[in-house]
């Protein structure tokens, strides 16, 4: 797929490989002065879900101009609050372009892999919930297989896996905000 981008998260360079892949594919909207909000979904309740909210409270101390991060351990975006959560954002932000973050469930050998795509996250697919489409583009850690009992395999995912999902996609996130910021202060306008 040519909109279609995967890293697995335990190689060495997969942090700096998906910052520098989100920046590629982001500075120009960046640079339109567009607001970027990185949606984190999921809850704490089930490990398995809770890669987004990790994500989310790992980067809740980040200094950012115009980047926005939604979902956290603290206030997280699930199924429930979701679609407010998504008026909001549209009630306070003048075309803002979402990237969904979640966890996802799949093949055994994707675990642990991060991929995005240039298209909107379907949340709640694994569990057969009938929840509004995030944003333009994705970002997707599969943290366990998908099967029969998907929402079993959410309650009995591994720690490790998450934990190494999390810290991956937050330190690619915390890599293209500083690579964007630090790009578009040497840009002179005159």
């Amino acid at each position: 797929m040519d909109n279609c981008f995967c890293v697995d998260s335990l190689s060495p360079n997969s942090s700096h490989e998906l910052g520098e892949y989100l920046y590629i594919k982001l500075k120009d909207i960046f640079m339109e002065n567009r607001p970027i909000i990185f949606l984190c979904i999921g809850t704490d309740r089930a490990t398995g879900d809770s890669l987004g909210p990790l994500i989310g409270y790992k980067l809740k101390n980040i200094e950012r101009k115009n980047i926005y991060i939604y979902g956290s351990l603290e206030y997280p975006v699930h199924s429930i609050n979701l679609s407010e959560v998504l008026n909001k954002i549209k009630s306070n932000f003048t075309h803002p372009f979402i990237i969904g973050v979640d966890a996802s469930l799949g093949n055994v050998q994707n675990i642990g892999k991060v991929f995005v795509e240039d298209s909107p996250l379907h949340p709640g697919l694994a569990l057969d919930k009938d929840l509004p489409e995030v944003g333009e583009m994705n970002i997707k850690g599969v943290v366990n297989i998908s099967g029969n009992l998907d929402f079993m395999m959410l309650q009995n995912t591994r720690l490790f896996v998450v934990m190494s999902l999390a810290d991956c996609i937050s330190n690619a996130i915390s890599y293209f905000i500083s690579k964007t910021l630090s790009n578009n202060t040497l840009i002179s306008f005159d």
